[in-house]
Order: C-alpha cells, then sequence, then structure tokens
C-alpha cells in the first residue's frame, strides 16, 4: 500500500498537468465547436438546397465517422495535400469539427422546438428573422439545449483522450509517459479513469447549476 500511495504522489503533477491540457482542449474544442454549430444548425433549417446540403453533408460525415479517423485524416492526411498543422492545432480542429456537427443538432432541435407562434408574433412587430432569432428565439432555445450541449461537453473531456495519438501530452499520454517508466499501468490507468470521472461530475454540477438558473430566469 505503501508503495502504491508513493507512485501516485510520484505521478499525481505530470497527470495533473496532462489533465490540466486536457481541460484545456476540451474549452477550445467546445468554443470551436459553437462557433462552427450555430452556423451550421441555421443553414440545416434553411429553406435552400444549396444552404441545407451542404450543412447536413457535413453533419452526416462528422457523425458517421470514428473521431480517431478524423484525427488521422487532419494530422497525417492532408499534407499529403500541402495543408499541415501542428499537433495541438490539428487535435483542437478535429475535436471542433466533430464537436460543431453534434451541437449543431442540438441547437437546430432546439430553436425548432420554440413555437411557430413567436416567430410569426415577432415579425407581425416588424422584427427580422435574424432580430427575432437573437432576441426572441434564442435565448429560449438555449435553455432547451442546455443538457445536451453538457453532455457533448463532457464527452469532449473523455475524447481529448484520442489527441495522444498525435503526441499532444494531454492526460492520457502524460499518464502513458509515467507507466513508461514505473512499469505499472494498472494503479495509474484507474488513477487516469478517476482523474476523468471527477472532471466529468464538475461539468455535471456546473450543468445542473446552469439549468436552474436558465429555469429561474424563464
Amino acid at each position: 500500500m505503501t508503495e502504491l500511495f508513493e507512485l501516485l504522489r510520484d505521478a499525481a503533477p505530470v497527470m495533473l498537468t496532462g489533465a490540466g491540457y486536457t481541460l484545456v482542449f476540451a474549452m477550445a474544442a467546445m468554443v470551436g465547436g459553437l462557433a462552427i454549430g450555430f452556423p451550421v444548425a441555421v443553414m440545416r433549417m434553411s429553406s435552400l438546397a444549396v444552404v441545407r446540403w451542404p450543412a447536413s453533408l457535413y453533419v452526416s460525415m462528422m457523425r458517421g465517422t470514428p473521431l480517431l479517423v478524423q484525427i488521422f485524416v487532419i494530422y497525417y492526411g492532408l499534407p499529403s495535400i500541402g495543408i499541415e498543422f501542428d499537433p495541438v492545432t490539428a487535435g483542437v480542429l478535429a475535436l471542433s469539427l466533430n464537436s460543431g456537427a453534434y451541437l449543431s443538432e442540438s441547437l437546430r432541435g432546439a430553436i425548432q422546438s420554440i413555437s411557430q407562434g413567436q416567430w410569426r408574433a415577432s415579425f407581425s412587430l416588424g422584427l427580422g428573422y435574424w432580430q427575432t432569432l437573437h432576441h426572441i428565439v434564442l435565448p429560449q432555445a438555449l435553455r432547451v439545449a442546455v443538457p445536451s450541449m453538457s453532455n457533448t461537453l463532457i464527452s469532449l473531456i473523455k475524447d481529448t483522450s484520442l489527441v495522444s495519438v498525435i503526441t499532444v501530452t494531454e492526460l492520457m499520454l502524460a499518464t502513458k509517459e509515467v507507466i513508461a517508466t514505473t512499469f505499472q499501468p494498472l494503479p495509474l490507468y484507474i488513477a487516469a479513469a478517476g482523474i476523468y470521472w471527477c472532471l466529468s461530475l464538475a461539468f455535471e454540477a456546473l450543468q445542473r447549476r446552469a439549468e436552474r438558473r436558465l429555469n429561474r430566469a424563464h
């Protein structure tokens, strides 16, 4: 037991540093995913096929292919056509593109859940489409979308482990580096799983708090 405690104590600085990078990656990818997901959601609701179909194709491709393959395509595949990213940029880009597809569907469903009567009432008052979306529909839609958006963020925290395959030093790669010097995979992988779990629990608590605040405001 003493040896196990000493092992975890010695590994903690490296693993917690990796956990910090994991958190940064997840938040950066969430911001990027929202920046992609919102316009894609609006495009998916367009009555113009030339706008709607590319967005639908993007969502289908991102949701229908493994994230690991998407990481490989961006980091290893694109350099063959002259497009090259460093590991960190490639990792954030892949996670953002992947999460953007899921977030777009969350936002689209939330926006479409708002009754058409509110759109018509807003139009009758002289507001345009974008004004109605920004001032009337979107604030209500965000309240509906919070649970699914939070689930996407929690999934991102776990999905960051995949960027370790392109030498990004997040929690999983940091754990592997410690294992390479200690030859103790079982306790260290369990410790890494515990850290992922704690991060997920923290965001679940933030999700519940956000839901309560939005419900009170509503």
